[in-house]
């Protein structure tokens, strides 16, 4: 019986799994948001684990069962930083959100990470957020980690200070290559390596743990999109607010894609994947409802958009300011086109789903040849959508079956088996939609012209 803890951005959620993935027991925790200044974004660093504790006696309390192990996952890029002897956080975690340092990215040299990193001088990876903790302050005695080493270090009482392989990379602060902290861009970032925790395997071991009275062997970490990566079996698609689309791969990162670490198994050797990211799937459909007032429930986008045979030449164009679009922009705002007299919700509703298999196109284009797809996320439940998507790529789009794949990644992980989660749903292509997604991309050619 695995402790899979998914610690996210607004809350932490626990699952209790078997070695059959069969989830036995849940439970869930809010996590507070705080922002002190526009565009900063903050978490306390005590109520990220006592969500971890609350979430986990729910979960241990719902399958009437105790736990053999511990698994994490976790919200990537947050920054921590706290006293060694104490284990008090010296300041609130800074979220991965926070852009506070958009000014200092703006003088880094993009080539230098990008090539050692695989990812680009953006606020939203981790280096520059514990550059700008570090300001000012006496470094002795004071350790770093992201969400899933604070979490060990509390699991251990201090004595484990360790990162996976898949959120290390994620730092601007590692390796890709090495999969080891490296010298010059601790330099550059004003970094000392013994603030650093130890970079460990995703399938390794970090510890025994103490919960509840219990010592339990702590045993399969990785960063959220990594461990749903793991659960899919080498490629996904993850839609929710946006989308995140990752495909297990050797090969070099195209212009507009990210390159990351993959999880691992400890006898395997070193794994790497492509990342897209798409800020705007599920986001369109909220903009639909709160924004326009259109729908009053994102489920009624599935009988909406079959109830008209297309869109009726209307295109829905997202802004494309997503780290790992091929089309990214920072500069540019969302665009609709092709409105006439005739247009109705129904159209325009159509067209916002339309968009959201569109931009995985987008991005899949540029990645390696798939013959498949697993998909997970809020909006698979969508039918609709799920056979548009497999119309537009061209390949078989299959559901999980259980909708949270980073918990059951990170089991696998504890686990130390490599074989996908339980499949939900399978779509085939059906119709040759090529025609509608050559009028997506003349509509985004208008947006970045």
């Amino acid at each position: 019986m695995i402790l899979a803890v998914d610690q996210g951005t607004t809350g932490t959620t626990c699952l209790l799994v078997d070695d059959s993935l069969t989830i036995r027991g849940r439970g869930y925790a809010e996590l507070t948001q705080h922002f002190p200044h526009p565009g900063w974004v903050e978490h306390d660093p005590e109520q990220i684990w006592e969500s971890v504790l609350t979430a986990a006696e729910q979960a241990i309390a719902s399958a009437g069962a105790a736990p053999t192990q511990i698994a994490v996952t976790n919200q990537r890029e947050t920054t921590l930083l706290w006293e060694r002897d104490t284990g008090r956080p010296v300041h609130n975690a800074i979220v991965w959100q926070d852009r506070r340092t958009a000014v200092r990215c703006a003088e880094l040299p993009a080539e230098l990470i990008r090539a050692r990193t695989g990812l680009v001088p953006d606020p939203y990876f981790s280096a520059t957020k514990l550059e700008w903790l570090l300001r000012d302050r006496d470094v002795r005695g004071l350790a770093f980690g992201t969400v899933d080493t604070w979490l060990v270090w509390k699991l251990t009482g201090g004595r484990v200070h360790a990162i996976d392989e898949t959120n290390a990379s994620r730092t601007l602060l590692c390796s890709l290559e090495t999969l080891d902290w490296d010298d010059e861009l601790l330099e550059l970032f004003h970094v000392p390596r013994d603030l650093l925790p130890e970079i460990r395997p995703s399938g390794g071991t970090f510890g025994e743990g103490e919960l509840f009275g219990a010592t339990l062997p702590i045993r399969g970490i990785a960063g959220d999109q990594q461990a749903a990566l793991y659960a899919a079996g080498g490629a996904k698609a993850t839609f929710g607010t946006g989308a995140f689309v990752l495909v297990e791969t050797e090969e070099p990162a195209p212009h507009g894609l990210l390159r990351t670490a993959a999880a691992r198994l400890e006898d395997e050797p070193p794994r790497r994947a492509l990342e897209g990211a798409v800020f705007a799937t599920g986001a369109a459909l909220q903009w639909l409802r709160d924004g326009l007032g259109l729908i009053d429930d994102a489920s009624e986008s599935e009988l909406l958009a079959s109830s008209v045979e297309d869109t009726g030449g209307v295109y829905f164009v997202p802004a494309l300011a997503g780290l790992g679009s091929p089309h990214w922009r920072a500069d540019v705002r969302g665009l609709v086109t092709g409105i006439t007299s005739g247009t109705t919700r129904a159209h325009l509703v159509r067209a916002a789903l339309e968009a959201a298999a569109y931009q995985t196109a987008d991005v899949l284009e540029v990645m390696p040849p798939l013959e498949s797809l697993r998909v997970d996320g809020g909006m698979t439940r969508n039918r609709w959508l799920m056979q548009f998507l497999a119309d537009v790529l061209g390949i078989v789009v299959e559901t999980a079956r259980e909708p949270e794949q980073t918990a059951l990644g990170a089991a696998l992980l504890a686990l130390g088996e490599r074989r996908p989660s339980p499949a939900g749903d399978r779509f085939e292509p059906s119709s040759d939609v090529s025609e509608l997604y050559a009028g997506w991309r003349e509509a985004v050619g208008i947006l970045v012209a």
